[in-house]
């Protein structure tokens, strides 16, 4: 698998991952769990976007 491939991968596997947390947080009324929820869904549309650049860029 390329590294593009995977970055898109990874990075769409951690805004799911992410959007489960912060759901997660808002019924449990957990803040912090929803923080991480966020932030871990920002990581994952980065490292999808990294990917497509990648793409572009052939490596």
């Amino acid at each position: 698998m390329k590294t593009s491939a995977r970055d898109n991968t990874e990075g769409k596997f951690h805004k799911v991952k992410g959007r489960i947390k912060e759901m997660a947080g808002k019924i449990t009324d957990n803040p912090k769990l929803e923080a991480k929820g966020k932030a871990e869904k920002a990581a994952g549309r980065a490292q999808e976007k990294i990917g497509q650049v990648k793409k572009v860029f052939g490596k």
